[in-house]
């Protein structure tokens, strides 16, 4: 049952009961952000059904004491997304097959729960990437993949975090694969695959830090020679090697912090 309906039918008043449970929102954040969450969550949960009427603006206003500016951005959005379908004159339905786009939220990642997921997500994709580099790469997609090499190496010899650097690796590798689908997804993933200041939490000293990039940098090393000798299976093997590796510090650090 569509908790919204009752509201649609009579006057709007400033309570969390007008819209399906919506209530005041916080400023915190994104005025706009999390209303769009909000309602997400509802047309996903199936509280507001495929067809359904959203509430007027009027009634969003009333409920969340946001603008109207506010609730015609988030039904822009939600309409963007395909969750919502609006019609001139009448207002905004939930689209008969809502369903909401892939995406990965920057601040989810904050949790290492969710950098494990995201890791684990990457496996998949980037190990598939280092085989194809590895049979399709051309002379130049070599160099490319051996300057982001170099530069990350240098990086980590200034003392740096070396976290552009190394994200640049992952995408000259993604690059020569020969299909622009897998460039596309690290650049949707962005630099925030690479977390690398959440390992600062438990290395403290700089000799430690540069240790554990001098591993990752070997990582990245067996990788590179993989694919600069066209060895499939030794590429795909040396690029699950580096996330397996690199998700067993995230979920050691992760049970750490727990237990402490």
């Amino acid at each position: 049952m569509m908790t919204l309906r009752p509201t649609l039918s009579r006057p709007a008043k400033p309570s969390a009961a007008t819209a399906g449970g919506l209530g005041p929102l916080a400023a915190p954040r994104s005025l706009t952000h999390v209303l769009i969450e909000r309602l997400t969550a509802q047309i996903t949960s199936g509280e507001l059904a495929p067809g359904a009427q959203l509430p007027t603006e009027q009634e969003l206003i009333a409920a969340t004491g946001v603008s109207r500016t506010v609730v015609r951005e988030a039904v822009a959005a939600l309409r963007a997304e395909g969750l919502v379908i609006t019609r001139q004159g009448v207002g905004a339905f939930v689209a008969e097959t809502p369903r909401r786009p892939f995406r990965i939220e920057g601040d989810e990642l904050a949790s290492l729960h969710h950098v494990i997921e995201v890791m684990e997500l990457r496996t998949g994709i980037e190990v598939e990437a280092a085989g194809l580099a590895a049979e399709r790469a051309s002379t130049a997609d070599l160099r490319r993949i051996e300057d982001a090499y170099e530069a990350m190496r240098a990086a980590i010899g200034r003392g740096d975090a070396a976290v552009d650097e190394d994200f640049a690796f992952h995408c000259r590798i993604a690059d020569a694969a020969g299909n622009p689908q897998f460039a596309r997804f690290l650049d949707y993933l962005g630099r925030f695959i690479i977390p690398r200041q959440t390992i600062r939490v438990t290395i403290g000293t700089a000799s430690e830090r540069r240790a554990y990039l001098d591993r990752i940098q070997s990582e990245h090393r067996d990788i590179m020679l993989a694919i600069r000798a066209h060895a499939v299976s030794k590429a795909r093997a040396a690029m699950r090697r580096h996330l397996a590796n690199s998700r067993a510090r995230y979920q050691k650090l992760a049970q750490k912090l727990s237990d402490q």
